[in-house]
């Protein structure tokens, strides 16, 4: 079942490898090495993993190589390729997953009620049913992959009859759909818009968060595309922009798209000037982007701001809901909309043509109308 293969490093020194190959049908099954300095340690890790081996199989176990979660979502986070980053959600969920309760302890002798356990405390440390539930889902991943790459037992059957009775407990749910807008002028109430801007423009700091608050109501860009937006990439003639690496659940890297932006958002790159880098070494040279800024810290000084000014329930990414909302109230229908903001489907923009009842465009009667009610007063 196993081999020890002795070769000579460059230093001159031998190395021993052992290694252990287990087949099934012709197929390997399992595969794990170790290297060592002395024959005889490589015989000896031999001989116990062996054993070790013999044992599982007596015992009816799955036969292979013992991982902690921890361990498994470590070797899953190598994997990530850099032409193809992950989102930072996912890099955070995996992150916690990787210090979290379960990290320490053996996958392949986890529970269902384990797994049930852990979400339970998810939610109680605060998590909506939503964010428990991409726990599950990258656990899934994790597992998958290791089982498929490694042949390393994984409690994927555990966890999924834990998920399903936690989806129909209700503990873990698709997220809820967000319908916030902005609120409208009333009385002596200004409306939220108004309010945020003049907090915003009178706001000190490095990043002009009232002009970045008025492109994203204006253009339904998020915090992280707004600023990557190049100077180099916007075209006055068609009054488009291209936006590079646009949001994909598959593909992100690469995935360049050209928008259409309204005369709100022109006008708001017609008056932002070009932002000068002074290097160490005396030279000075312009910054290729629009908005130079990171897009955690607009996000952070969004939530910031709506603290201060006491609104309640209303986050940055709800200013893309608003712009794509508004053009629909423009009176652009669904395709036209999504020239605009680059949602891939149509059905996921319907769910954005929240109209007011007064601003439904009132649309001229075509010329087959009118002929069609002449001909019936006839």
């Amino acid at each position: 079942m196993g081999t020890i293969t002795s070769r000579r490093s460059k230093s001159g020194a031998m190395r021993h490898t052992a290694q252990i190959r287990l087949k099934r049908d012709g197929q390997i099954t399992h595969t794990e090495s170790q290297t060592f300095g002395s024959a005889a340690a490589a015989k000896e890790w031999l001989r116990r993993r062996e054993a070790e081996l013999d044992g599982q199989r007596s015992r009816g176990e799955a036969v292979g190589k013992r991982m902690t979660v921890g361990e498994m979502v470590a070797w899953y986070e190598s994997r990530e390729r850099k032409d193809e980053p992950w989102g930072r959600t996912k890099r955070a969920d995996l992150a916690r997953l990787k210090l979290g309760i379960l990290a320490d302890k053996r996958a392949d002798r986890l529970t269902a009620a384990d797994f049930i356990a852990y979400i339970d405390g998810r939610r109680d440390q605060g998590a909506g049913p939503s964010t428990a539930g991409n726990d599950i889902i990258w656990l899934r991943q994790v597992f998958k992959a290791i089982t498929i790459n490694l042949r390393v037992p994984a409690p994927l059957p555990q966890l999924e009859e834990a998920s399903a009775y936690l989806w129909q407990e209700g503990t873990v749910g698709k997220p809820k759909k967000r319908e916030r807008r902005l609120k409208l002028p009333h009385g002596d109430f200004k409306g939220e818009e108004v309010i945020i801007l003049e907090y915003m423009d009178d706001r000190r700091g490095p990043i002009p968060m009232g002009e970045i608050t008025r492109f994203a109501i204006a253009t339904a860009r998020r915090d992280d595309e707004i600023t990557r937006l190049l100077w180099a990439d916007i075209d006055r003639a068609n009054r488009t922009a291209l936006l590079r690496d646009v949001k994909h659940p598959r593909k992100k890297k690469g995935n360049n798209k050209t928008f259409r932006m309204t005369e709100e958002a022109w006008a708001i790159i017609d008056r932002t000037p070009v932002t000068l880098i002074h290097h160490a070494d005396g030279t000075i040279t312009e910054d290729p982007r629009i908005f130079p800024y990171n897009s955690k810290s607009i996000s952070s000084a969004f939530t910031r701001g709506m603290k201060v000014l006491g609104i309640k329930d209303l986050h940055l990414h709800d200013l893309r809901h608003e712009a794509t909302s508004r053009l629909f109230e423009r009176g652009y229908d669904i395709h036209e909309v999504a020239q605009f903001t680059l949602h891939e489907s149509w059905a996921t923009l319907k769910r954005y043509t929240h109209l007011s009842p007064a601003h439904v465009p009132e649309r001229p009667a075509t010329v087959r109308q009118l002929r069609g009610l002449l001909n019936d007063r006839d």
